[in-house]
Formats: C-alpha cells, sequence, structure tokens
C-alpha cells in the first residue's frame, strides 16, 4: 500500500507509537515556523500540518507554544555546542585549532539562517525565554574552556598573546559571522554586490580567520 493509501488517522497512530520520530518531526517544524514567523506569529494549526500530527501531541509533548519554543531554542543551541565538541580541537596546533573554530562558526551561521532569524527574534524580546533554560550555562561553559585552553596553549608556544579574555574573543568570532549572514541582503545592495555570492562568502571567511589570528597572535 502506498503512503497516499494509508488514512491519515492511521499515520497519526504510527507516529504515536513512535514518540522520538514524532517529537522530532515536531521541533523540526516548529524550528521553521517560529524562524518565519517569530513566536508571536507562528501557529500552533501550522507546526501540526508541517509535522503531518495534531495539536493535541504538541500539546502532550511540550506544553503549550512557549514551551515549544523554548524547546526549539534549546536545541538550536544544543546543536552548535555539539558541532563544535565534534571538531575535537585539542588534536590540532593552536592556530590551525582556531582557524578551525572561526570556519566552523561562520560555516554553521551561513547554513542554518533559521539559526540567526530564531537569535534575532529573542534578541528583540530581550532574551525573556532563554534566561528561564536551565542548561544554558552547562551548554557554553566547556565551549570557554576550549578556547581559554587554545589560548593557554598558543601563549605555551610562544604564538599567542596570554592576556585574551575567552568571552570577549568568542563574541567577536560570532559576530563576524553573525553580522555578514544577517545583514547580507542589505549590504548586497549597499555596496551593489552580490555578497551571498560563494566568491565573496569565501573571501569572507578567510577575513574572519585572519582578524581572529591576527588579535591573537603575539608581536614583538
Amino acid at each position: 500500500m502506498t503512503r497516499r493509501a494509508v488514512p491519515a488517522e492511521a499515520r497519526l497512530a504510527a507516529r504515536a507509537r513512535d514518540p522520538a520520530r514524532t517529537r522530532a518531526a515536531i521541533l523540526a517544524a516548529a524550528r521553521a515556523e517560529f524562524s518565519e514567523h517569530g513566536l508571536e506569529g507562528a501557529r500552533i494549526d501550522a507546526i501540526a500540518r508541517r509535522a503531518a500530527t495534531n495539536k493535541r501531541m504538541l500539546y502532550h509533548y511540550f506544553g503549550n507554544k512557549e514551551g515549544l519554543y523554548c524547546a526549539v531554542l534549546a536545541e538550536a543551541y544544543r546543536e552548535i555546542r555539539q558541532g563544535e565538541r565534534a571538531l575535537q580541537l585539542d588534536q590540532y596546533d593552536p592556530v590551525e585549532a582556531m582557524a578551525r573554530l572561526v570556519r566552523f562558526t561562520f560555516r554553521h551561521f551561513l547554513e542554518c539562517p533559521w539559526f540567526i532569524a530564531l537569535l534575532t527574534n529573542e534578541n528583540l524580546m530581550r532574551a525573556r525565554y532563554l534566561r528561564t533554560l536551565p542548561e544554558m550555562h552547562g551548554l557554553h561553559s566547556p565551549l570557554v574552556d576550549q578556547i581559554r585552553k587554545l589560548i593557554r596553549r598558543g601563549a605555551q608556544s610562544g604564538i599567542f598573546r596570554d592576556d585574551v579574555d575567552p568571552v570577549q574573543l568568542y563574541i567577536s568570532i560570532a559576530a563576524l559571522g553573525y553580522f555578514y549572514v544577517s545583514n547580507n541582503a542589505t549590504l548586497s545592495v549597499i555596496f551593489d554586490t552580490d555578497l551571498s555570492s560563494s566568491r565573496h562568502v569565501a573571501a569572507r571567511e578567510a577575513h574572519a580567520v585572519e582578524m581572529v589570528l591576527d588579535h591573537l597572535r603575539l608581536t614583538a
């Protein structure tokens, strides 16, 4: 029997028997809806349609729209932190490790425009919901520790300065990618150049790496 021949009720029942799959589908649908319309503009009906489920399942897993939004926000941060851990930066020399971190951060923003949209929306709300998520500190502390270790290793090798604040450094790394991606359309108009082209993206990525490494390098 083809998928189309399966009644909608049967498909929903099958989803209900696979909680992990259902939850993942809802989160993916909600991510799309929240990134396109923000928290206020997003509709539970639309999320349910995107997820091919019903509103009852959304409420069952996440409580309400705000609970679902918080889950999407937390998952977005978990995803970028998991990507950073997967880099396994300790296996590289400090310069290569830092370059890889900058490239990953830049590419994550570039390849995940929904993340930019979520962050922009949450900032417009003054981090109203992010501040309620208890796991946020635990997610970010390992990253700060990793950057601190890279700076220390670089300083011990006589390559990096030893007075760089890891939090300030990461904010700068993130800003170099975030601003370029979030403002790409307006910047392209202002400078009459398609800054989304592969040539300009590669140039910007190289520029970001160069700026961070120039800031870190020990000067005579």
